[in-house]
């Protein structure tokens, strides 16, 4: 609702990017959920709530942002939980959970850096002379 209203009012949305894509059945009842954020911390709260990590979408805009996209069963319930103040986790696996996206994003980053500006590929002709 808070968002249909900054949308209304044309008031700055807050930085972390959200989008849930509920897949429904013939019944309507939700049978899994797709959600993309850029906060990492509701990321680590849905993999310790059961979501997991389909992928890491890049922007580039002023600065680079990272996407996380899950999928998994009762997101938007975690999601609104978590928006209102009512998520509970255990602080161990949380941490834990925290830690993997960390690990996994660095890893991608330094992937997308080696791939962009590989020194050695760009000098190898000089290279093999010697």
């Amino acid at each position: 609702m808070a968002f249909r209203k900054a949308q209304r009012d044309n008031i700055p949305l807050p930085f972390f990017f959200y989008r849930t894509y509920p897949k429904k059945s013939r019944k309507e009842v939700v049978l899994m959920t797709s959600l993309e954020t850029t906060d990492i911390f509701r990321g680590a709260f849905f993999m310790c709530m059961g979501g997991d990590l389909e992928d890491i979408r890049f922007r580039q805009s002023r600065s680079q942002i990272a996407s996380f996209m899950f999928t998994g069963n009762n997101l938007h319930k975690y999601d609104k939980a978590y928006l209102n103040g009512h998520a509970l986790v255990n602080p161990v696996q949380f941490r834990e959970a925290l830690n993997h996206l960390r690990d996994i994003l660095f890893k991608n980053l330094r992937q997308r850096e080696n791939t962009r500006y590989d020194r050695k590929r760009s000098h190898r002709v000089h290279q093999n002379q010697y």
